[in-house]
């Protein structure tokens, strides 16, 4: 069994916040940032959590043919600018350590399957950007919630993958990349390529924020085209 955390209303009114979710994305965080950070200022995390930022990310580009990376390049920097902040984001190079930020935000843990877990999206979000003020805003601090793997018994994310690509040692959890990959371009993928994860699935934390077909598929897709690209290269 696993506890599942209480659903909350994580948004509290503030024209920021309401702008962001008016643009279909989710508020999933904010800190004020120290040197240890790696960045000055007030830090706003935003991402998706469930599929709405998908949904309007496939209504204005073709997802098999457009990257998600590029839209919300485009989308996220002149609100960040109309807000008043810099927007940065995971994909910037040198990388940025947004998961740091996530716990210094009370914004999730490190899953069993490596992914952050939120306490209330689960599995189900992702960091798109974070938005850096020059100010502190008027906001409330994150209440610091329990960590939802911790009081997983079961823990059915590591026994739910077909080809068992996540096992769990005294080091931590290990992730067998290519194995998940060639069974996603196998014939034996069918379920996985149409259901999505079935580890990422199995949690029940958050489940009320699932995916869309639509949406896991699509990043299932362009997983398996990264993958093999690097299987093809190490053959």
């Amino acid at each position: 069994m696993c506890a599942v955390a209480p659903m909350t209303n994580h948004i509290t009114p503030h024209p920021v916040l309401t702008a962001i979710t008016e643009a279909a994305f989710t508020p999933l965080g904010w800190f004020a940032a120290t040197p240890e950070h790696g960045v000055d200022g007030f830090v706003v995390l935003i991402g998706n959590a469930g599929s709405a930022m998908y949904e309007r990310f496939a209504a204005e580009r073709d997802p098999a043919r457009d990257l998600m990376d590029d839209w919300c390049r485009d989308e996220l920097t002149p609100l960040a600018e109309k807000l008043g902040a810099k927007a940065v984001f995971p994909f910037d190079k040198p990388p940025l350590p947004f998961l740091r930020w996530a716990q210094a935000a009370k914004a999730g843990f490190p899953s069993r399957l490596g992914m952050n877990i939120h306490p209330e999206f689960g599995l189900w979000h992702a960091f798109r950007a974070a938005f850096i003020f020059p100010e502190a805003l008027d906001l409330p601090v994150p209440a610091q919630a329990e960590h939802p793997c911790e009081s997983c018994i079961d823990k059915p994310c590591l026994s739910a993958c077909p080809v068992l690509a996540f096992t769990a040692d005294s080091s931590g959890t290990n992730y067998d990349v290519d194995g998940c990959a060639r069974h996603l371009m196998s014939g034996n993928g069918e379920i996985c390529n149409e259901a999505g994860c079935l580890a990422r699935i199995a949690c029940p934390v958050g489940a009320d924020y699932k995916y869309v077909s639509p949406h896991m598929q699509f990043h299932l897709s362009a997983f398996v085209r990264a993958r093999a690209r690097v299987l093809t290269l190490e053959t």
